[in-house]
């Protein structure tokens, strides 16, 4: 695939043209190449790519609220009413494009985010928002006849890049983030929530637990590049999510005293990065005891000179494991560790879990079922390719179902409605971070899976 933004805009230079509505693909003619699903997602990768993405690192720094995020909610705005869906922003700031009655219930909803962690990769939530309108671009083309409401939707905030917090937009929706605590919400330059949502022209009085609209929702189905290597190794470009690891992040305050770098001498000094350094060491220690997984990927140190001896050292722990207890023994041991670091050092340390997710086993009804169609339709592939009898998106074997550490809007959401994951291959295992790919091919593979899924969940 060529890399994201380096193509620039699509020769048009505007939004969704040539990909629905009048210009909605058909079949073949006379000098004209047959379309293929990814046609539609090419040309929306190459407009979406430039948005946000920094010249120096090459990564995207779409934080929420910014002006990235805010082009970005532009471009999905232009390709729903290139579609002509039905455009709406909820009270959370989550945008949806509805093909039917939102009103009607039990419907079909699929998406996935435009935000990024800072310098992340081209594929993690964009994947799924574009793949979500190809998709439907695929099915318009099938010429499939809806029975249910159909939306693609874009969840605001779901890295936690710039609040600290993962899936704001989904959490407030789903009544597992209280109002009161979104609007504490800050971020490093102090500005809170509520203020960056009014600034980009929201109205942050509106936030709150949106369960009438999540009563509406039959199914959502959720398609992400897989951020791991599980697909690479079996040689398969598209699975599904069995279930998302409990995970969490927890804040480790260090506090000892300020002092000048070159005057105090080593053994008068109450420095409590000596103390961070020992917790991160142990935190790999306890994962590789445990199997499961413990980061400190982000530090605040005050007053951050390099001449002086730090006076407060903040560390976050990002911990996930298979299941919860695993989880509770990695995170009981660092924590054990830290406070025996910091008591021979003289350093003062306060613990506080910042947010945590439990495991998430996704329904197990709906799954089946999204298995059932996706073998149903490797079946008619391999057939019309004279290889009858061959399914798992014509691999001759079933679609894998794996777990993922990472947390996911469907994650949140599975508690009020039933949602699936559909995960797409990553060859490198590498995400959150500029190298973050996806073959061409495979996103095709992903774009006619969803498709299948959804003309089997909203066509039938």
């Amino acid at each position: 695939m060529t890399p994201p933004g380096a193509s620039g805009r699509t020769p048009s230079g505007a939004a969704g043209q040539g990909q629905a509505g009048a210009d909605r693909p058909g079949p073949a003619g006379p000098g004209r190449q047959p379309w293929r699903a990814g046609d539609s997602f090419l040309s929306m990768w190459r407009e979406l790519a430039p948005i946000g993405r920094h010249p120096g690192s090459g990564g995207y720094r779409r934080h929420a609220w910014t002006a990235a995020d805010l082009d970005c909610r532009a471009w999905f705005r232009a390709q729903a009413e290139a579609r002509g869906l039905a455009y709406e922003t909820d009270r959370n700031g989550n945008q949806w494009a509805w093909l039917g009655d939102p009103l009607a219930g039990d419907a079909v909803v699929t998406g996935s985010h435009l935000d990024s962690v800072p310098d992340g990769g081209a594929f993690d939530g964009p994947l799924g928002v574009v793949s979500s309108f190809a998709a439907l671009d695929e099915l318009r083309r099938r010429g499939a006849e809806f029975t249910r409401p159909l939306a693609v939707t874009n969840f605001g905030d779901e890295e936690g890049a710039r609040f600290g917090l993962a899936c704001v937009g989904s959490r407030l929706a789903a009544g597992q983030l209280t109002v009161a605590d979104a609007h504490r919400l800050r971020d490093g330059d102090g500005t809170t929530l509520p203020a960056a949502m009014e600034a980009a022209g929201y109205d942050p009085a509106a936030i709150g637990p949106d369960p009438e609209r999540l009563a509406r929702i039959g199914a959502f189905v959720e398609l992400h590049v897989e951020q791991g290597r599980a697909l690479d190794l079996t040689g398969d470009p598209v699975g599904i999510a069995s279930a998302i690891w409990p995970h969490g992040r927890w804040r480790f305050d260090f506090r000892g005293e300020a002092n000048h770098a070159g005057t105090t001498r080593l053994v008068d000094r109450r420095d409590p990065m000596l103390t961070y350094a020992e917790t991160v060491l142990a935190a790999r220690r306890e994962a590789e005891l445990t199997g499961a997984l413990a980061t400190f990927g982000k530090i605040a140190v005050e007053p951050n000179g390099v001449n002086a001896i730090p006076s407060l050292v903040r560390g976050w722990l990002d911990s996930r494991a298979a299941d919860q207890a695993t989880l509770d023994a990695l995170v009981t041991g660092v924590e054990r560790a830290a406070r025996e670091y910091a008591e021979r050092a003289g350093i003062d340390l306060d613990v506080v879990r910042e947010s945590f997710t439990p495991v998430v086993a996704f329904e197990h009804a709906l799954r089946d079922e999204i298995a059932k169609i996706l073998e149903r339709a490797g079946d008619r592939r391999g057939a019309a390719a004279g290889r009858p009898g061959q399914s798992g998106r014509d691999t001759g074997r079933p679609v894998p179902v794996l777990g993922t550490g990472a947390g996911h809007d469907a994650g949140i959401l599975s508690a009020s409605v039933p949602t699936a994951m559909l995960f797409v291959r990553n060859p490198t295992g590498i995400s959150h971070s500029p190298a973050e790919h996806a073959a061409e091919d495979d996103c095709t593979a992903g774009v006619e899976a969803l498709a299948d899924v959804l003309e089997g969940l909203a066509c039938s």
